[in-house]
């Protein structure tokens, strides 16, 4: 049986845990946290707060379950960890640069009856190093196989590697990743293997780390890969269009890796070796017909050689049309046309205003014997063209009597007197 002190005891513990629970489905008194992710070299933030601290202090100890912070009184000399806010309710503090030894479980407490816990798991990222690629022997060859390998070490949980050529992702690559001698970081290596091409000479070849401590940032090296390759050659004249009399200098263009240093060039046909070449420039001081034919250029490298041919057709010395004249040639012939089409019209509106202008005079003339003005003779010789008609035809019999006599005709002769006079009244009318 229990003495009174006991009870009395026993019966203030009861009102205590009664006053912090509430109700059954809720503790006040109970502390909260929240874990956390914080990047190796970072501030981390552990925050601790209650509802009820029933007159009772909070404190935050490591996962060493040393006493860290108990209120607002330091306990652990480790400047890097500082007191962010105390109050009865809450109480938060602050790990500086925080590295892989501060990652584990925090713990946060209050001392009611019974004591009161809640746990913090701190979580750091170990960033990866900048990746290193080996591997790289210079120069390839055109069509050899590149070999090549990355390595990143010190990340935390390991990290991806990715390759790219020009900016284009390459595939098939293989990932290993080993725990480095600390038992918390990995080491990432990643090999790439791809058969290059003439396109790929001077390209970066580019690895890059992909991991969740650098955010929206990368971590990338590259490699310049050189690839050795066939020359190839082009024959360009200067001038363009040459014609004879010109001085003409044919150029040999070589490209190639490496690039072409010797040149050789021949006429097809010809026996007699060309004395005006200079390495890949072949010069005619004074071009005549007989230059024409076909020439050839050879470039050559370590790498072998190529052939460019050049057909020489000597124009006489007369000018020739270039194409650039083409354009001025169209305007000129648009500009003709306008002009014939204005003169054509310019010849029809004359005519047009000539003819009337006629008319007019010619109906004024027949008037005008008895008009008193020129719009009086145009009125009475358009009312009056019946009677013209018979005045001429008067007028012919008359001329006829004169020129004969007086004397008879034969039929033969009236047929032509009839002839001559249609004739004469066609020219009148």
């Amino acid at each position: 049986m229990l003495s009174p002190v006991s009870n009395l005891v026993v019966l203030l513990g009861s009102l205590l845990i009664a006053a912090c629970q509430g109700n059954l489905s809720h503790d006040r008194c109970q502390p909260t946290t929240s874990d956390e992710i914080v990047v190796a070299g970072s501030k981390v933030f552990l925050r601790c707060e209650v509802e009820d601290p029933d007159d009772s202090s909070l404190q935050w100890s490591n996962p060493a379950q040393q006493t860290l912070y108990f209120g607002e009184k330091r306990a652990l000399r480790d400047l890097r960890i500082q007191l962010e806010k105390s109050t009865p309710n809450e109480l938060t503090i602050s790990i500086d640069n925080a590295t892989l030894a501060d990652e584990g479980e925090y713990t946060c407490s209050i001392f009611t009856m019974p004591v009161r816990t809640a746990k913090a798991i701190v979580t750091v990222l170990g960033v990866p190093q900048k990746p290193l690629i080996s591997g790289y022997t210079d120069p390839l060859k055109e069509g050899d196989v590149a070999q090549l390998t990355c390595v990143s070490s010190g990340s935390k949980p390991a990290a991806e590697l990715r390759w790219y050529k020009g900016g284009i992702p390459l595939t098939g690559e293989s990932l290993e990743a080993a725990e480095d001698d600390n038992g918390k970081t990995f080491t990432v290596t990643s090999r790439i293997e791809f058969t290059v091409a003439k396109e790929d000479n001077d390209m970066e070849v580019t690895c890059t780390v992909n991991h969740a401590s650098l955010q929206d940032s990368r971590k990338s090296t590259y490699q310049k890969i050189g690839v050795l390759y066939k020359p190839t050659a082009k024959i360009e004249p200067y001038p363009e269009h040459p014609r004879e009399g010109d001085n003409l200098e044919l150029r040999c263009d070589g490209r190639g890796n490496p690039v072409p240093k010797d040149y050789k060039w021949e006429k097809e046909g010809a026996q007699v070796p060309l004395t005006d070449a200079q390495d890949n420039i072949l010069v005619f001081p004074n071009l005549n017909k007989s230059d024409s034919g076909t020439y050839i250029c050879y470039a050559r490298s370590i790498m072998g050689v190529s052939t460019a041919r050049y057909n020489l057709a000597v124009n006489d010395a007369s000018p020739v049309t270039h194409s650039g004249s083409t354009y001025h040639a169209i305007i000129g012939g648009v500009v003709a046309v306008i002009v014939f089409l204005l003169l054509i019209l310019l010849i029809i509106l004359g005519h047009y205003l000539i003819r009337h202008k006629g008319t007019y005079l010619t109906h004024e003339a027949k008037g005008s014997d008895d008009a008193p003005d020129a719009d009086t003779a145009i009125i009475n010789a358009e009312g009056g063209q019946t009677g013209g008609d018979d005045k001429k035809e008067k007028e012919w019999t008359d001329r006829q009597r004169d020129d004969g006599g007086g004397t008879k005709i034969g039929d033969g002769q009236r047929r032509k007197q009839r002839e001559r006079r249609s004739a004469w009244l066609t020219t009148l009318l």
